[in-house]
């Protein structure tokens, strides 16, 4: 059965098409395999070229120049008009980009980093100083103040709750133009505390003979402790650096260790340490006990100032690399960790700070020499005498930017 349906009434065959004569110009074109146009002149019909008969494919690019071509306008190939890139002018404006956001954000470190730092000791307060040499000198001073640990922390570092703080290690750095030394200062040196300015009180007070140095901080601070430090050598102080246990220990931490080679294992069950012999990398904990360490060595004191050095060297080596200053995921904890907790003196730049531990760097690298002061045996009190002689001529030397010829018995 046939399901379409019937035709409609009155619907109409479909009339027949018949095709239109072929023109000359077509039949023409036809066999060349081109298109026919009735607008194309015969001019154009015979320049015409679709392409077909020399192997084309369809759709590619039309050759020749005219419009919508590679080369015409607003082709789809164009490529655009006008002279070629000029590369070393880019070239030249990215550096230029380059070297003043470098140097903004140099700035901006230098300037954030400046307002972090603490300058709180008044040298101006100092009286008698001795007459300024030709070389730059630093005191720097490892206290034992707990200024803003937890308890927690304390407990972690072996630090003690002890209120207060005190000199937990002194040495004087001297930056000069025919080497750098590094001078500790046993903090149970029989010495003078000379006549004082109270820092605070405004009063004077008499001098005090035979004490040990670290009393002279325990006394009034950094200015007494200055002042005694140049009334004893007769060497001028320019700037004073001092940082606390926590501070110590952040800025390790920051710099993700210090690598450093322990000759001889050792152990103390009051500083926390317990050290195998060999290269290792010692975190702010481990760094704090070997730098504190002082009852498992039979030079007690004397062996502590060497390892005290040893590792401020090691330290300022690592702190003072490109690796550590250009890199701010690591310069800014750094500085963070530190700045924060360093008191210094009011005429100390960060430019002064940087110098130091340049000058630190620059004697673990060879260039100066790592020393105690030299000593002439005991005295009252199981302190320390010094040597007056040879410090007279390390002080002479130091002042007049000589190479320091001393020895001392290490």
């Amino acid at each position: 059965m046939n399901d379409w349906p019937e035709q409609p009434e009155g619907a109409r065959p479909m009339r027949h098409v018949q095709r239109r004569p072929q023109s000359p110009q077509y039949q023409q074109g036809y066999e060349q395999g081109q298109a026919y146009n009735p607008n194309f002149t015969q001019a154009q019909v015979q320049g015409y070229d679709s392409g077909y008969s020399s192997g084309q494919v369809y759709g590619g690019a039309p050759q020749g120049g005219g419009p919508g071509g590679p080369s015409g306008p607003g082709g789809y190939g164009a490529r655009p008009s006008g002279p070629a890139p000029d590369w070393r002018k880019r070239i030249k404006i990215g550096a230029i980009v380059l070297a003043v956001g470098t140097l903004v954000w140099g700035v901006g470190t230098y300037a954030w980093a400046s307002s972090q730092m603490r300058n709180e000791v008044d040298l101006s307060k100092v009286i008698e100083r001795p007459a300024e040499g030709d070389c730059t000198t630093y005191l720097i001073v490892g206290s034992d103040s707990r200024e803003g640990m937890t308890a927690e922390e304390k407990k972690k570092l072996h630090t003690g709750s002890a209120e207060g703080k005190r000199t937990d290690s002194m040495m004087i750095l001297a930056a000069c133009s025919s080497g750098n030394t590094m001078i500790s200062l046993p903090r149970d040196s029989w010495v003078t505390i000379p006549s004082f300015v109270g820092s605070e009180s405004g009063k004077t007070y008499p001098a005090r003979g035979g004490a040990k140095l670290n009393a002279a901080y325990a006394m009034d601070g950094p200015e007494l402790l200055v002042r005694t430090v140049e009334f004893n050598t007769g060497l001028r102080i320019d700037h004073y650096a001092e940082i606390g246990f926590a501070g110590f220990a952040n800025i390790v931490d920051a710099l993700g260790g210090v690598e450093l080679n322990i000759e001889q294992g050792f152990k103390d069950k009051k500083s926390g340490a317990d050290f195998q012999a060999g290269t290792q990398t010692l975190d702010g904990e481990q760094a704090l006990a070997f730098v504190r360490t002082r009852y498992a060595f039979a030079q007690s004191d004397l062996q502590r100032t060497k390892n005290q050095q040893k590792f401020l060297s090691a330290l300022a080596n690592q702190a003072a690399t490109p690796g550590t200053i250009l890199n701010p995921f690591r310069l800014y904890p750094t500085l963070g960790a530190g700045l924060d907790t360093l008191i210094v003196d009011k005429d100390m730049s960060l430019w002064d700070l940087g110098q130091m531990f340049f000058a630190m760097k620059g004697i673990s690298g060879g260039d100066g020499k790592s020393m105690n002061m030299p000593l002439a045996g005991s005295a009252p009190q199981n302190s320390l005498k010094w040597d007056m002689p040879k410090v007279k001529q390390l002080v002479e030397q130091i002042r007049n930017d000589q190479k320091v010829t001393v020895e001392a018995d290490r």
